[in-house]
């Protein structure tokens, strides 16, 4: 990094030299101080940068794969005289494109494929009560007048996928003024905000004073709600602390203590399941463990509350499963994993749905409790973070 840093402090080249290689399908871009990179002809024209191929306002691509031909080659490619700057000519169709080498090294995909069979985005934190030192917190007047410390905040909600806001209104509807700081609100069944706090008749056991187990919400939807924000209007009962679990590190302690059972958890689907009187009915199908093709765990479902009757898991495997189920509930709630608090009037905290777990102890009858949420879709704050640090 600090050689990378003093060639661009001293406009040095970051490419020696450029080399067509393979008759055409690809070049060779030699590195000073680092291995050379490889893109081939195909990669190249698609994402090129020229005003025939983006659109200038909007970044977007003009043309399809289809409109490339299959034999595209380089016929040639070289440096600028400063070597900032690729120059290459294609055929049959005759094209020229510029890249930097900038742009090129940080789209670089020539490099070490990662082996490992699982394994987290290195964006991403995990934590437990012991590693996670201080809880990302902001007051909401900072939020909104401080553009240096939000970004650092709402950074450590994705790094951490939790965080806190204190000095907040005690107003109804105010968890609304807080989800537009960063994205939109996601409008489901339950309204735009939905209260938590106790009914007569409840139709989900979060309205009512009964303690709940950790858990990701709405695990029932297709694709589950990503951000979820719970703000403190009232709190003057015994009882009703919060708590929030890593379930990327709870998965990852599965796998490193039984290997098996993450691998039963990641591999079968569960079933989960959200029936209402007013006609409300949800279903989804989806791994409590969730892997994309490449081994990442990209994502955690899990709640005893809308577990649905589990088929797609064959009989020689189901006993197994239960067991995995069974070991993975323990480690979720394991004190050493958790964080406890309590939310006081005006204080919200914030959740990544799809990997941070929360639950609440039970709490009295007397005095009052109630909390309003809300559900932010992750891409509206990823796309805050990224603007935000651009106009910075």
């Amino acid at each position: 990094k600090k050689i990378r840093n003093y060639l661009l402090s001293n406009k040095m080249s970051l490419f020696k030299s450029v080399k067509v290689i393979n008759s055409g399908k690809a070049i060779l871009l030699s590195r000073k101080y680092k291995t050379p990179l490889r893109y081939h002809s195909t990669w190249l024209r698609d994402n090129a940068l020229d005003s025939k191929t983006r659109d200038k306002k909007n970044g977007q691509r003009l043309i399809s794969i289809s409109d490339i031909p299959v034999k595209t080659y380089i016929k040639s490619a070289s440096l600028n005289k400063k070597g900032k700057e690729i120059i290459i000519n294609f055929l049959p169709k005759k094209k020229q494109v510029k890249f930097s080498s900038s742009w090129l090294e940080s789209h670089a995909y020539d490099k070490k494929q990662n082996n490992l069979k699982v394994w987290i985005d290195p964006d991403l934190k995990t934590w437990t009560k012991t590693s996670l030192k201080r809880v990302p917190i902001i007051n909401y007047k900072t939020a909104k007048s401080n553009k240096k410390l939000f970004i650092r905040w709402l950074k450590s909600l994705n790094y951490y996928g939790f965080a806190k806001m204190t000095r907040c209104e005690k107003k109804s509807g105010t968890v609304i003024k807080i989800a537009k700081l960063f994205g939109y609100v996601r409008e489901t069944n339950y309204g735009k905000w939905f209260d938590v706090k106790s009914k007569t008749n409840a139709v989900n056991l979060a309205y009512t004073n009964l303690g709940l187990q950790a858990h990701t919400d709405n695990p029932y939807r297709d694709p589950v709600p990503t951000i979820q924000i719970l703000h403190c209007l009232k709190s003057s009962t015994k009882g009703g602390d919060s708590k929030v679990v890593d379930g990327f590190s709870a998965a990852i302690k599965l796998k490193n203590e039984k290997p098996k059972f993450f691998e039963l958890l990641s591999k079968y689907c569960a079933r989960f399941e959200f029936k209402e009187d007013n006609g409300t009915h949800l279903k989804s199908r989806r791994p409590m463990i969730e892997l994309s093709p490449d081994g990442e765990i990209i994502a955690i479902r899990f709640n005893n509350r809308s577990t649905a009757p589990i088929t797609d898991v064959p009989y020689k495997d189901m006993n197994n499963y239960y067991r995995a189920y069974r070991k993975f509930s323990d480690i979720i709630n394991k004190d050493s994993m958790s964080i406890n608090f309590k939310l006081n009037p005006g204080e919200c905290f914030l959740v990544d749905n799809t990997r941070v777990l929360h639950s609440r102890t039970s709490y009295s009858g007397t005095g009052s409790r109630w909390l309003q949420g809300c559900y932010v879709d992750k891409d509206g704050l990823l796309s805050t973070i990224s603007t935000l640090e651009s106009k910075r």
